[in-house]
């Protein structure tokens, strides 16, 4: 089984950037910021009033209205990115092979929103007016169940929440779900939408904030000297990725390969990187290996780049580690500077990126890098795109707890 060849063939995107894959990814090449001052609450008490957030959706275009009202954001953004990917798979559904399609995803928080209002609904008028949707809305699982019974799928189902990791683990999990048999098919990637006030409170209560609020769009600078913390974002990025033979025996179009992922833990700290980036380092390492790849073999590394001033530092220690001279060579660049920080959506959205990266062979730019910090002194492909070759590929996602997750892609060869 370890033999099967598993490919990217689908691609759903709802981001700040837009609601679409082509939208999105045209504002990611462009360079465009998605980040705005907040409009989903008043953020006038908050140290960041600042957020990326999702401002072309419209429920109503997606859901009826009894059904909006009972999906919390994330699980809406989950769902209709997952829809996207499916319908540009080309991939039917049916008796003959649903048990065949896994349904895998991941989020770092689940419903804050709707915690919150059920919580106030409770203070205000007791236990009785809690609503019976309000646990259905709120768990993390919800966005892979309601894929899943929408589509028809009836594989695996699972949700990962393993903070800023999540996106990035349910697409390793869904790649090595394929790799040793258990389905043929997956729709996997994350989802998040915590731009609300405890949300936005509470990180900015770690000082894990950015609060230029004067300057939304120039907020989010990885690897620049003046970043100040990470921008919160929201969104789904949603691939649907299938065994080659099974891709290539109905006719779907390939974006990209899938070779092989990693996961590692820090054992280090709740929040913070160790120095030296060494769990991030030794993911990679694992990635790689899984891929059958040499570091030298890479050529373009999305990072996780959050625009903190620790993660950026780390992260460019931890590539020095993995690659060594070839770091110099490598194209890397956070497309966190234009979508702000997903949470657990990012590796989905970032997956996408890797995979749309490698089919037009272009690196995104990491936009507002006009000073390198000394200590991230790589080649991050400041503030324009780049048309090059990109044969192998890596997408980097880190998160709380010290849980790290890396995807390998490579450009679909026969």
């Amino acid at each position: 089984m370890a033999n099967r060849r598993v490919v990217v063939t689908g691609i759903g995107l709802v981001t700040p950037l837009g609601t679409g894959t082509e939208k999105t990814w045209n504002n990611i090449v462009n360079g465009k910021s998605g980040v705005a001052a907040i409009t989903r609450f008043d953020a006038s008490s908050m140290a960041s009033q600042i957020a990326a957030e999702v401002k072309d959706y419209n429920p109503e275009d997606h859901f009826d209205k009894k059904s909006a009202r009972h999906l919390d954001l994330f699980v809406q953004y989950g769902i209709v990115a997952a829809r996207m990917a499916v319908a540009d798979s080309g991939l039917t559904i049916t008796e003959e092979n649903c048990e065949r399609v896994a349904v895998i995803t991941g989020c770092g928080i689940g419903g804050l929103p709707t915690i919150e209002k059920n919580h106030s609904i409770y203070l205000d008028r007791g236990a009785k007016k809690i609503s019976p949707f309000f646990i259905p809305m709120a768990i993390p699982n919800m966005p892979s169940g309601h894929i899943s019974m929408q589509i028809g799928a009836k594989g695996p189902n699972l949700a990962f929440s393993t903070a800023c990791a999540a996106g990035t683990h349910a697409v390793g999990e869904a790649y090595k779900s394929i790799v040793y048999g258990s389905c043929d098919v997956a729709v996997t990637g994350g989802t998040e939408s915590v731009v609300c006030p405890l949300g936005v409170g509470g990180f900015s209560a770690m000082k894990a904030l950015s609060t230029r609020n004067d300057d939304p769009e120039k907020a989010s600078r990885p690897f620049d000297s003046g970043r100040d913390g990470f921008i919160i974002g929201e969104g789904s990025g949603m691939l649907v990725i299938e065994e080659l033979e099974h891709a290539l025996s109905r006719g779907a179009k390939i974006y990209a390969e899938v070779v092989g992922s990693g996961a590692s833990s820090d054992a280090y700290h709740i929040a913070a990187p160790p120095e030296d980036g060494e769990g991030a380092a030794r993911c990679m390492k694992i990635a790689l290996n899984d891929a059958g790849l040499k570091p030298t073999d890479i050529d373009y590394i999305n990072a996780h780049g959050t625009s903190t001033p620790l993660n950026d530092r780390c992260e460019t220690a931890a590539i020095k580690a993995v690659f060594g001279d070839h770091a110099k060579k490598l194209a890397i660049s956070s497309t966190k500077s234009m979508t702000g920080h997903a949470l657990g959506a990012a590796g989905g959205l970032e997956a996408a990126f890797t995979a749309l990266s490698i089919k037009d062979q272009i690196a995104p730019p990491t936009i507002n890098l006009n000073d390198p910090s000394p200590e991230c002194d790589l080649d991050y492909v400041p503030n324009k795109a780049r048309k090059m070759e990109i044969k192998a590929a890596i997408s980097n996602s880190f998160g709380f707890g010290g849980t790290n997750g890396v995807v390998v892609m490579k450009r679909f060869d026969d």
